[in-house]
């Protein structure tokens, strides 16, 4: 009898030790999951976005840092913690970024603005998550059917429609990007443009960002942070990535540059 105690003890003993180990291990995965940002490297997380837009897509979101804990631990912590990306993105109403990532409260640093474009307020937004939120990515996210790179376009094919005052300087940095693609693809002529010119609407956005701005250059160069180009589908939720080499060329071309800008810090206020 005395023996079958002690094996029982033992089983107990033994069964407490499991809980305890898997109670430790939890800890400490949550404890990684809470300073994400920090711990993970620029491909981890185009993996994870990656990841998330395919639960997107696939109907198999997962809604993640949406509860009543992530609300009470944004009441309490600082963002730099868990955010883990930046996202230039449109603010058209089809664009739900979090949601076509499957992300959460806290986890995307997110800029937004008609046509992607980065101006003066967009760069300063993005500097901002780069340094100070530490978000180890920016995504300069386009995405079909545009209607700022759609009412360019149409104003430089001649049949464009009087504007507020307030939307030609905001949309005037697409400009460059359809005459761009105009003479990349002659072919292409009216409407049919208007793809290949959201894609290069991208691209100016990234070097219209790296002209003005010596901070995000130089975190790149350093290998901190990585810029990725991609243009959301809103017919089907997909993301399509588009070529990082394209980066690094632009990058290259806006260093040579003797407009570029060269001061990374503001000034002092006297």
């Amino acid at each position: 009898m005395i023996l079958a105690r002690f094996k029982a003890l033992t089983v107990m003993n033994c069964l407490m030790a499991v809980n305890l180990l898997l109670f430790l291990g939890a800890c400490k995965v949550e404890k990684e999951k809470s300073h994400f940002a920090k711990k993970s490297t620029p491909d981890q997380v185009l993996k994870v976005l990656k990841e998330g837009n395919q639960r997107f897509v696939e109907g198999k979101a997962t809604h993640p840092h949406t509860d009543s804990k992530r609300l009470i631990q944004a009441g309490k912590e600082d963002q730099g913690n868990h955010a883990y990306a930046t996202v230039l993105a449109c603010s058209d109403s089809r664009v739900p970024v979090e949601r076509i990532f499957d992300a959460g409260i806290m986890d995307l640093f997110i800029v937004r603005v008609a046509g992607n474009v980065c101006d003066v307020d967009e760069i300063g937004s993005i500097e901002y998550g780069l340094a100070h939120v530490n978000t180890p990515v920016l995504v300069v996210l386009g995405h079909t059917q545009c209607g700022a790179v759609t009412a360019v376009t149409h104003g430089v094919l001649g049949k464009g429609h009087a504007l507020e005052r307030n939307i030609p300087p905001l949309v005037d940095n697409i400009e460059p990007a359809v005459k761009r693609a105009m003479q990349t693809y002659p072919d292409q002529k009216g409407d049919a443009i208007i793809p290949m010119a959201i894609e290069a609407n991208v691209w100016q956005a990234v070097e219209d960002l790296f002209m003005e701005s010596p901070a995000t250059r130089n975190l790149v160069k350093q290998r901190r942070v990585k810029v990725v180009g991609a243009v959301y589908d809103v017919g089907t939720g997909k993301i399509n990535w588009l070529p990082e080499v394209n980066v690094a060329a632009i990058l290259k071309t806006v260093e040579s540059n003797p407009q570029r800008a060269k001061n990374a810090m503001a000034a002092k206020a006297h």
